[in-house]
């Protein structure tokens, strides 16, 4: 073998170390290159998944380099505006189920006159449409009224509430209270409050007072009247002792008069306890009948009773169902004319008691139907008060309520009024 030059022997190994070099630093950048491929895929697969909505929080190594701290900075700013977006859709989730169980309306209004939110509250009050959202308050507000105090309001003004009834229900009674909002652009919140059954309530007891006191006054005139005439001239005994039968019975009628109301005012606060025990249903109606018959013969009237063998025994508080039966009895009576007749009978039937009290009277106008239990009410308001307190009915509706039952009226097709009080069965 022919020895190579020691020069020549160097230049061929720093050749192949040179091509061993370069082949080593191919393949290191060709890995390194593949590597950075593999990370920067992992990124953007991320990224879509963020994009998508998707803000799991996923695990993948960024690496230690400049990319990897950038990577993992981006990635821990996502995850922070995830967090806060759940928190504002946890907070807007909250805020919708208050305004949807609120029962007043509400509605709020951009800087450009549009609808940005409309509860069920305010979409019922108003008859809104379901799409009105982002349509112009003035396009889907029909009422003049909550129009101008929006428009005001937007302009930055404060006006005050506007007390109105709904377009399409004259019936309802609102009151709108508008507010500017200036926190954030211009715009304006409308809450609505229904007032109806307050204004109604406030009606119910002006009434009330006015016929407590018309109630109190006549007796008391007429007490007053005879007290002044018997001071005048005592000498008369005739005179004297019918003017003192007037008085007593004008006491008397307000004595009533208080023990009614007084009776009303522990129904009402619930005052008045049940006391269930065996009652026989055909001895309390037919006693009841024998203390109104004297009253009904000077009438030319009759009560008759008709009560099943099934219903003749009933579990319930005996003094309550009396007071019940005896109104309605004294309410047929009074109202029933000359000549007329009353049936109260007693059945089970659907598995319940019904007590009925029928008469042959007039019968009750269809307007007046749903107002007879109403203190004072009074169907024929064209003559005064036969008898009684104006209080009978109304005190029936709260005994029958506090036995658990019902008491319903209704006309009769051959004429006069029925009532029916319904209570649990219990033999």
């Amino acid at each position: 073998m022919i020895g190579l030059p020691s020069p020549l022997l160097f230049v061929l190994a720093f050749a192949a170390g040179a091509i061993f070099a370069l082949a080593a630093l191919a393949w290191f950048r060709s890995s390194t290159e593949a590597r950075q491929r593999q990370r920067v895929d992992t990124m953007l697969s991320v990224a879509r998944r963020y994009t998508l909505g998707d803000l799991s929080r996923p695990a993948p190594d960024y690496g230690d380099d400049d990319l990897g701290s950038v990577a993992r900075g981006m990635d821990q700013a996502v995850q922070e505006l995830g967090r806060r977006l759940d928190s504002l859709a946890r907070d807007r989730a909250r805020m919708e189920a208050i305004l949807a169980s609120m029962i007043e309306g509400v509605l709020v209004v951009n800087e450009q006159g549009r609808l940005q939110l409309v509860n069920d509250a305010a979409r019922r009050i108003l008859k809104l449409e379901k799409d009105s959202i982002d349509h112009s308050y003035v396009e889907a507000i029909r009422h003049p009224g909550i129009v101008e105090h929006i428009g005001r309001a937007l302009k930055g003004e404060e006006p005050e509430g506007l007390e109105l009834s709904v377009t399409r229900d004259t019936t309802r009674t609102l009151v709108a209270r508008v507010a500017p909002v200036v926190t954030a652009g211009r715009g304006a919140v409308l809450v609505m409050h229904d007032i109806t059954d307050l204004r109604k309530a406030d009606l119910i007891r002006r009434d009330f007072v006015a016929n407590v006191s018309h109630e109190l006054r006549t007796p008391l005139t007429a007490i007053k009247g005879y007290a002044e005439a018997l001071l005048d001239d005592g000498d008369d005994a005739e005179a004297r002792r019918r003017f003192l039968e007037i008085i007593h019975r004008h006491a008397t009628r307000m004595e009533r008069l208080v023990k009614d109301l007084l009776r009303l005012a522990r129904l009402d606060a619930g005052q008045e306890a049940v006391e269930l025990a065996p009652c026989d249903i055909d001895a309390l109606v037919r006693g009841i009948v024998n203390d109104f018959d004297a009253v009904a013969q000077e009438k030319g009237q009759t009560i008759g009773a008709h009560i099943a063998p099934e219903a003749a025994m009933l579990v319930t508080d005996a003094a309550k169902l009396h007071d019940v039966v005896r109104n309605l009895v004294e309410n047929a009576v009074n109202y029933t004319p000359e000549g007329g007749a009353i049936d109260v009978g007693a059945a089970v039937k659907a598995g319940r008691f019904q007590l009925t009290v029928a008469d042959t009277g007039h019968g009750i106008a269809p307007d007046d139907l749903g107002r007879v239990f109403e203190r004072f009410y009074r169907v024929d308001k064209s003559r005064t008060r036969p008898g009684g307190t104006g209080l009978g009915l109304s005190i029936v509706k709260h005994l029958v309520q506090v036995l658990n039952g019902e008491v319903v009226v209704e006309n009769q097709p051959g004429g006069g009024a029925l009532f029916t009080v319904i209570l649990p069965w219990r033999s």
